[in-house]
């Protein structure tokens, strides 16, 4: 961690007097302070240098960081800190640029916990905006953090701290929490660094914290984000597509800023905006007052009704897995919205694997699992009703139970569902090789998932043991597999069927899902979520037996 060199009552090059600690990161501690020559408010970032007898290091720091700022300040006028100094002084680094009548997105994440969905996508918007511009001038941020981004009550976002990678040792791991795995490496800057670092950003404003953990000392942190998987997002929602994309630990898997961008773009337009406050503008204060107001932090409004189609982290991570076990899908989550959005025509895509769900089917063998071992559970559920012979209209030939009606996907299957679902959310890989989408209902906790993917293995009883099970498991959210994973067929083709039990937001959940092969490498999943207490109810088996015997592809 930077140590100050000079003290609040000194100034810093004899000029810029430092008031109040803005934001604190290894290597890197940001103020706010008064330039006494024009007595205007500016903001200090301080940054140690590497030892340099011969001094270099510094004069090449001075240059980049203002050379990145008179080129930013052309293209991005208003939207990056204005730089209007840099000095080295005993070792240290200091960047004085003009004043930011913002508030550290950092001190709002340790303030308010976890942000709005459409807030959260708005705020990350405006952040991939600067970043692209920068990018497309050859300027990568590479220590992309809360910190290093403003929030105003009116105007942009203001991003702070460009010029300064490579130009230290110790700057690329400024705050190594939003590093990316090739940082960790110590890889050369580049701007798949700042779409992870953005993902990143946009986990901790869902989650309330970054997705890895600051343990202490840099290396440790750099160690994990290389080496840890991702915990899945528990309470993104509709973000998690985008947030998943966007930390793939293979930045040539990572979203691209444009896919990124068309992804917080249809959060925003599909999601109602419930957020009414403004964001409080920061002031200088005391340490008393700063630490009162962390004191009297408290979460964002979080709307929408509480639906079991987000199953907590672990069904995200299970779509991923289940469905694709390549990770062809990123941080597949569906809408927590009660709100009707129903999203545009979407293009075939290629299929997807098995994903959860919540029964057992015919002609099931029992696979050997590999996975931990759980606690006995309950008895697997009666499988649902063979396939009828499909009708030349696509439906099929008997009549459907009462109050149902054949939904014609423009995805190319169909299935008959309840009156009144809907498609509660869509999410489409990148290169369109798999997607997943969420039928349900207004006021109704179940869930019917249905994915698609053309990156299947080709044994769907190993994609529940070895890619979805452990994660489930690892999720922490009371995983119980209800009897063995069975292989199966439906309509023919090959399968495998999972159940268990999960948690979410108090609630004990049961999935039933089924995933079958309809090529080589292409397949479906179909998945069943309802609260475990109402399982057996007639409804409850009259929609899963509707499901199964009328879907067609």
């Amino acid at each position: 961690m930077v140590k100050a060199h000079v003290s609040t009552h000194e100034l810093v090059a004899g000029r810029y007097r430092l008031l109040d600690v803005v934001d604190r990161e290894t290597n890197r501690v940001s103020w706010y302070g008064e330039d006494t020559a024009s007595e205007r408010p500016v903001v200090l970032t301080q940054i140690q240098l590497p030892p340099d007898p011969r001094e270099q290091t510094a004069r090449r720091a001075i240059a980049r960081v203002t050379r990145a700022s008179e080129i930013l300040g052309l293209v991005l006028p208003g939207r990056v800190a204005a730089v209007i100094d840099v000095v080295e002084e005993f070792g240290t680094l200091w960047t004085v640029a003009q004043w930011i009548d913002g508030t550290p997105l950092s001190e709002l994440l340790e303030r308010q916990g976890t942000f709005n969905y459409v807030r959260a996508a708005r705020i990350a918007l405006e952040v991939l905006d600067a970043l692209e511009a920068a990018h497309r001038e050859g300027i990568v941020h590479a220590e992309l953090s809360p910190g290093q981004v403003f929030v105003r009550d009116q105007g942009p976002v203001v991003v702070t701290g460009f010029g300064l990678a490579g130009a230290t040792s110790a700057s690329r791991v400024g705050a190594p929490s939003y590093a990316s795995p090739e940082q960790a490496h110590g890889a050369r800057p580049d701007p798949s660094d700042d779409l992870w670092a953005l993902g990143a950003i946009l986990y901790a404003m869902a989650e309330g914290r970054p997705p890895f953990r600051d343990r202490g000392r840099a290396d440790a942190t750099l160690k994990a984000v290389d080496r840890l998987p991702l915990r899945s997002p528990v309470r993104a929602g509709p973000l998690a597509q985008v947030i998943q994309g966007l930390l793939r630990k293979n930045a040539r898997e990572r979203l691209t800023a444009p896919v990124a961008r068309d992804a917080l773009l249809r959060v925003i337009r599909d999601e109602p905006d419930t957020s009414d406050e403004a964001v409080p503008s920061v002031r200088l204060r005391g340490t008393g007052a700063a630490i009162a107001a962390r004191r009297a932090g408290r979460n964002l409004n979080r709307r929408g009704p509480r639906r079991f189609v987000l199953v907590g982290a672990a069904l995200a991570a299970v779509t991923v897995a289940v469905l694709a076990t390549t990770d062809n899908l990123p941080g597949i989550d569906a809408s927590a919205s009660g709100a009707d959005t129903t999203p545009p025509v979407v293009a075939p895509v290629p299929s997807l694997p098995v994903t959860g769900g919540n029964t057992a089917l015919p002609d099931q063998t029992s696979a050997p699992s590999t996975a931990p071992s759980v606690p006995p559970s309950p008895t697997p559920s009666a499988p649902p009703a063979a396939s009828p012979t499909p009708s030349a209209t696509g439906g099929t030939a008997e009549a459907l139970p009462a109050g149902f009606r054949v939904y014609n996907a423009p995805e190319g299957f169909s299935v008959a569902l309840p009156q009144g679902w809907k498609r509660l959310s869509e999410d489409v890989s990148p290169g369109n090789v798999a997607y997943r989408i969420v039928f349900g209902a207004d006021g109704d906790p179940r869930t019917l998932t249905i994915t698609y993917s053309q990156l299947l293995r080709s044994d769907p009883v190993a994609v529940w043991r070895d890619d979805v099970e452990p994660v489930l498991i690892q999720a922490d959210i009371g995983f119980q597999r209800i009897g063995a994973i069975r292989a199966t067929t439906y309509r023919g083709r090959s399968g495998a069927d999972m159940e268990w039990l999960s948690d979410f937001e108090g609630t004990r959940i049961r999935t039933f899902g089924r995933g079958f092969l309809t090529g080589e490498n292409t397949g479906y999943s179909l998945r069943w979520t309802t609260p475990a207490a109402d399982w057996n109810d007639t409804a409850n088996r009259q929609a899963l037996d509707a499901f199964f015997r009328t879907f067609r592809e």
